[in-house]
């Protein structure tokens, strides 16, 4: 039917938008006092992007992107993460060229083919941020603690932060080959999936959720006893900057983050209540994603939290804010001469700064002030013939019931007094 909207996607409504907002306002205040500046990348891009950047075996790539093609026969897809498409726009636009790290942050839609379920639809919304250029440690220590802070900023309690290495290309070598050789006689129990894993990436079988692919990796080899001595350091700092920075997390050795360009540190932070799907945002270093893409080798570091589920977080603990629809004054207007000043009226409160509406389908006063009562309104406005006449309004406040008489010149600047107050 075409009133019903595709599979996967959802309507925010007016009673919800101003939850969103309250998200969002909340992520800006908190990236401008760490100096990430806000990007908005198009929805969809070239597909090779995804493929070389996100990784050709992630289950993102293989099974869940949305892609097509185009009147010119290019291959296009709708951003499934926002990583690579900001990394793109990193390099197209020269970001490099004016700090010596780009603090970038977005909010945004993402789109991934995959059986909708609580808080993940085919559409959902990320808030995230990538540093661009910088390999010192404390970087993923401060992306890290804005994750946490962004989190507790809106009350979030039970969070849990999980932290791992998941080395680099000296190191993963050597963990891939450990990896290959625990699971050589467990193939056969092994899911589709993890038996296609198993030569092209086998740290991804560490992170399938089928239950008999988890407990045939109950044992396996951890990375962190493969690092070099170069990941082992950059882990250790990381360690030492949050610990300094009071910020409680554990060493999970099983957390490998589902897209192949993670190098190094990788996080997750996680609301139990919610359940199968309790993480909630999650991030990492990807060193080597700028020059996959085509630029010159950039460490880079980044996150990204998915607002479904920090909304449906918030809703457990009874976080959102009450949505507040009132407004200032509400114009009733009896008659059509009353009408056209009435609509005057409305033009010069709205102008001046108060929020105004009134009734446009000439219902008797009684409805009228049954819609300014459900508007919220601290104040009406009643203009009928005898006040069009001594070019008056009646004014009354909603709180209190009391009435006077304002010449309309006056009304502004009375309504604006007690507006303020």
């Amino acid at each position: 039917m075409l009133t019903n909207g595709p599979r996967g996607t959802k309507d925010i409504l007016p009673d919800t938008v101003s939850q969103w907002n309250y998200v969002e306002n909340k992520i800006r205040g908190l990236c401008r006092l760490y100096g990430y500046k806000e990007i908005r990348t198009p929805m969809f891009e070239h597909t090779e992007l995804f493929q070389r950047g996100i990784g050709e075996t992630t289950d993102v790539v293989e099974k869940e992107m949305y892609s097509f093609l185009d009147r010119g026969g290019r291959s296009i897809t709708l951003r499934p993460e926002n990583t690579a498409a900001a990394v793109r726009s990193y390099l197209q636009n020269k970001l490099y060229a004016d700090v010596a790290i780009a603090k970038l942050f977005y909010i945004g839609s993402m789109f991934r083919y995959d059986r909708p379920q609580a808080g993940r639809q085919r559409e959902f919304h990320q808030f995230g941020v990538e540093a661009l250029g910088g390999d010192n440690p404390a970087v993923d220590a401060e992306v890290i603690m804005l994750a946490v802070q962004f989190l507790q900023s809106l009350g979030l309690k039970e969070l849990q932060l999980s932290l791992n290495s998941v080395g680099c290309p000296k190191c993963r070598p050597v963990y891939r080959k450990k990896l290959q050789e625990f699971f050589a006689d467990k193939l056969d129990g092994l899911c589709s999936d993890c038996q296609s894993r198993y030569e092209r990436n086998p740290m991804r079988i560490l992170d399938c959720k089928e239950e008999s692919c988890r407990k045939l990796s109950v044992g396996a080899p951890e990375i962190t006893d493969c690092l070099c001595d170069e990941c082992q350091e950059h882990f250790a700092k990381v360690q030492k900057y949050l610990l300094h920075a009071g910020i409680r997390f554990e060493l999970d050795a099983r957390l490998v983050r589902g897209l192949d360009y993670y190098t190094k540190t990788a996080f997750e932070i996680q609301y139990a209540p919610l359940g199968a799907q309790s993480a909630i945002a999650g991030g990492g270093r990807y060193d080597g994603l700028v020059e996959e893409i085509g630029g010159n080798s950039t460490p880079a570091v980044g996150f990204a939290a998915g607002l479904e589920r920090v909304l449906l977080a918030l809703d457990k603990q009874g976080l959102l804010p009450a949505q507040d629809d009132s407004v200032d004054a509400f114009v009733v207007a009896l008659g059509d001469e009353a009408q056209a000043v009435a609509f005057s009226l409305l033009a010069k409160l709205r102008t001046a700064g108060i929020s105004a509406g009134m009734d446009f389908t000439g219902r008797s006063m009684k409805a009228q002030m049954k819609q300014a009562n459900k508007a919220n309104a601290r104040f009406v406005l009643i203009l009928g013939e005898d006040e069009v006449k001594e070019s008056v309004v009646t004014l009354k406040n909603m709180q209190t019931s009391e009435q006077q008489k304002v010449a309309i010149e006056e009304i502004i600047n009375t309504l604006c007094a007690e507006v303020k107050d």
